[in-house]
Protein backbone atom coordinates (compact mmCIF):
# COMPACT_ATOMS: atom_id res chain seq x y z
CA UNK A 1 0.00 0.00 0.00
CA UNK A 2 2.98 2.44 0.66
CA UNK A 3 4.19 1.80 -2.47
CA UNK A 4 1.20 2.89 -4.08
CA UNK A 5 1.01 5.81 -2.00
CA UNK A 6 4.64 6.81 -3.08
CA UNK A 7 4.21 6.38 -6.35
CA UNK A 8 1.41 8.47 -6.66
CA UNK A 9 2.84 10.91 -4.47
CA UNK A 10 5.64 11.35 -6.98
CA UNK A 11 3.46 11.35 -10.51
CA UNK A 12 1.32 14.12 -8.51
CA UNK A 13 4.26 16.14 -7.83
CA UNK A 14 5.68 15.62 -11.29
CA UNK A 15 2.45 16.81 -13.05
CA UNK A 16 1.99 19.76 -10.70
CA UNK A 17 5.55 20.63 -10.95
CA UNK A 18 5.73 20.31 -14.69
CA UNK A 19 2.45 22.58 -14.86
CA UNK A 20 4.13 25.23 -13.08
CA UNK A 21 7.27 25.18 -15.03
CA UNK A 22 5.17 25.64 -18.06
CA UNK A 23 3.27 27.98 -16.69
CA UNK A 24 6.02 29.99 -16.36
CA UNK A 25 7.49 29.90 -18.75
CA UNK A 26 3.75 30.41 -21.15
CA UNK A 27 3.12 33.24 -18.73
CA UNK A 28 6.67 34.88 -19.44
CA UNK A 29 6.00 35.00 -22.99
CA UNK A 30 2.52 36.02 -22.37
CA UNK A 31 3.64 38.92 -20.56
CA UNK A 32 6.62 39.74 -23.69
CA UNK A 33 4.62 39.54 -26.40
CA UNK A 34 1.86 42.13 -24.35
CA UNK A 35 4.18 44.65 -23.65
CA UNK A 36 7.34 44.96 -25.81
CA UNK A 37 5.91 43.56 -28.82
CA UNK A 38 2.30 44.60 -28.85
CA UNK A 39 1.08 41.63 -30.07
CA UNK A 40 -1.04 39.92 -26.84
CA UNK A 41 -1.64 35.77 -27.57
CA UNK A 42 -4.72 34.84 -26.83
CA UNK A 43 -3.44 31.06 -27.60
CA UNK A 44 -0.93 31.53 -24.41
CA UNK A 45 -3.46 32.90 -22.06
CA UNK A 46 -5.52 29.99 -22.49
CA UNK A 47 -2.89 27.46 -21.96
CA UNK A 48 -2.39 29.14 -18.65
CA UNK A 49 -5.82 29.16 -17.74
CA UNK A 50 -6.39 25.58 -18.59
CA UNK A 51 -3.19 24.78 -16.65
CA UNK A 52 -3.72 26.28 -13.84
CA UNK A 53 -7.33 24.76 -13.45
CA UNK A 54 -5.32 21.37 -13.81
CA UNK A 55 -2.53 22.29 -11.42
CA UNK A 56 -4.97 23.25 -8.89
CA UNK A 57 -7.31 20.28 -8.78
CA UNK A 58 -4.42 17.95 -9.25
CA UNK A 59 -2.44 20.24 -6.23
CA UNK A 60 -5.67 19.20 -4.00
CA UNK A 61 -5.60 15.62 -4.52
CA UNK A 62 -2.58 15.39 -3.44
CA UNK A 63 -2.96 17.53 -0.38
CA UNK A 64 -5.94 15.89 -0.15
CA UNK A 65 -3.90 12.34 -0.02
CA UNK A 66 -1.21 14.04 2.45
CA UNK A 67 -4.45 14.53 5.14
CA UNK A 68 -3.42 18.18 4.64
CA UNK A 69 -6.66 19.81 4.06
CA UNK A 70 -8.05 22.64 5.53
CA UNK A 71 -9.75 21.39 8.37
CA UNK A 72 -11.70 22.71 11.60
CA UNK A 73 -9.98 20.51 14.56
CA UNK A 74 -11.36 22.36 17.22
CA UNK A 75 -13.68 19.31 17.52
CA UNK A 76 -11.40 16.69 16.54
CA UNK A 77 -8.46 17.95 18.61
CA UNK A 78 -10.69 16.89 21.75
CA UNK A 79 -10.21 12.98 20.92
CA UNK A 80 -7.85 10.47 21.27
CA UNK A 81 -7.51 7.15 21.20
CA UNK A 82 -10.20 5.08 19.61
CA UNK A 83 -12.36 7.72 19.30
CA UNK A 84 -10.15 10.04 17.64
CA UNK A 85 -9.92 6.85 14.75
CA UNK A 86 -13.96 6.72 14.52
CA UNK A 87 -13.97 10.09 14.07
CA UNK A 88 -11.38 10.28 11.31
CA UNK A 89 -13.05 7.05 9.49
CA UNK A 90 -16.36 8.64 9.03
CA UNK A 91 -14.47 12.29 7.65
CA UNK A 92 -12.19 10.15 5.37
CA UNK A 93 -15.73 8.05 4.31
CA UNK A 94 -17.00 11.86 3.72
CA UNK A 95 -14.55 12.57 1.50
CA UNK A 96 -14.58 9.43 -0.83
CA UNK A 97 -18.21 9.99 -1.01
CA UNK A 98 -17.77 13.42 -1.75
CA UNK A 99 -15.44 12.36 -4.24
CA UNK A 100 -17.38 9.67 -5.91
CA UNK A 101 -20.83 11.99 -6.64
CA UNK A 102 -18.99 15.30 -7.31
CA UNK A 103 -15.99 14.70 -9.01
CA UNK A 104 -16.67 11.29 -10.56
CA UNK A 105 -20.24 11.40 -11.29
CA UNK A 106 -20.64 14.86 -11.89
CA UNK A 107 -17.17 15.63 -13.68
CA UNK A 108 -17.98 12.60 -15.96
CA UNK A 109 -20.86 14.23 -16.88
CA UNK A 110 -19.28 17.84 -17.18
CA UNK A 111 -16.93 16.19 -19.73
CA UNK A 112 -19.57 14.06 -21.76
CA UNK A 113 -21.62 17.39 -21.81
CA UNK A 114 -19.06 19.48 -23.06
CA UNK A 115 -16.74 17.13 -25.41
CA UNK A 116 -18.09 18.65 -28.57
CA UNK A 117 -18.00 22.08 -27.48
CA UNK A 118 -14.21 23.53 -28.72
CA UNK A 119 -11.96 26.06 -26.62
CA UNK A 120 -12.06 29.82 -27.96
CA UNK A 121 -8.29 29.95 -29.18
CA UNK A 122 -6.73 26.02 -29.08
CA UNK A 123 -9.90 24.20 -30.94
CA UNK A 124 -9.35 22.15 -28.01
CA UNK A 125 -12.36 19.92 -26.57
CA UNK A 126 -14.12 21.39 -23.56
CA UNK A 127 -14.38 17.72 -22.56
CA UNK A 128 -10.98 17.31 -22.06
CA UNK A 129 -10.47 20.17 -19.94
CA UNK A 130 -12.68 19.09 -17.63
CA UNK A 131 -11.51 15.58 -17.88
CA UNK A 132 -9.35 16.36 -14.78
CA UNK A 133 -12.13 16.15 -12.21
CA UNK A 134 -12.96 12.61 -13.02
CA UNK A 135 -9.23 11.98 -12.67
CA UNK A 136 -8.50 13.70 -9.50
CA UNK A 137 -12.10 12.15 -7.95
CA UNK A 138 -10.53 8.61 -8.45
CA UNK A 139 -7.05 10.08 -7.02
CA UNK A 140 -9.27 11.33 -4.12
CA UNK A 141 -10.32 7.63 -3.75
CA UNK A 142 -7.88 6.00 -3.78
CA UNK A 143 -5.87 8.01 -1.39
CA UNK A 144 -9.05 8.09 0.62
CA UNK A 145 -9.12 4.24 0.37
CA UNK A 146 -5.53 4.26 1.56
CA UNK A 147 -5.72 6.16 4.12
CA UNK A 148 -9.11 4.35 5.23
CA UNK A 149 -6.83 0.92 5.57
CA UNK A 150 -3.99 2.61 7.84
CA UNK A 151 -6.92 4.14 10.49
CA UNK A 152 -8.41 0.43 10.61
CA UNK A 153 -4.64 -0.96 11.01
CA UNK A 154 -3.99 1.83 13.61
CA UNK A 155 -7.53 0.32 15.28
CA UNK A 156 -6.08 -2.68 15.92
CA UNK A 157 -2.59 -1.64 16.88
CA UNK A 158 -0.77 -1.33 19.86
CA UNK A 159 -0.52 1.96 19.64
CA UNK A 160 -4.16 3.04 19.19
CA UNK A 161 -3.94 5.33 22.36
CA UNK A 162 -0.94 6.98 20.54
CA UNK A 163 -3.21 8.18 17.34
CA UNK A 164 -4.38 11.81 17.19
CA UNK A 165 -1.83 13.25 20.44
CA UNK A 166 -0.42 16.10 18.97
CA UNK A 167 3.52 15.51 20.66
CA UNK A 168 4.14 19.73 20.53
CA UNK A 169 0.92 20.33 22.69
Amino acid sequence: MQGLRDLLDKLLMFICVTLFIEMTIVGTYQIVTRYFFNSPSTISEEIVTYSFTWLSILGSAYVFGKRGHLAMTFLSSKFTGKSRIYLDLFSEVLVVLTAVMLFIYGGYIMTVENATQETASLGISMGLMYSVLPIAGVIICIYGVLNLSYMLKMLNSPDVDSYGVNPQA
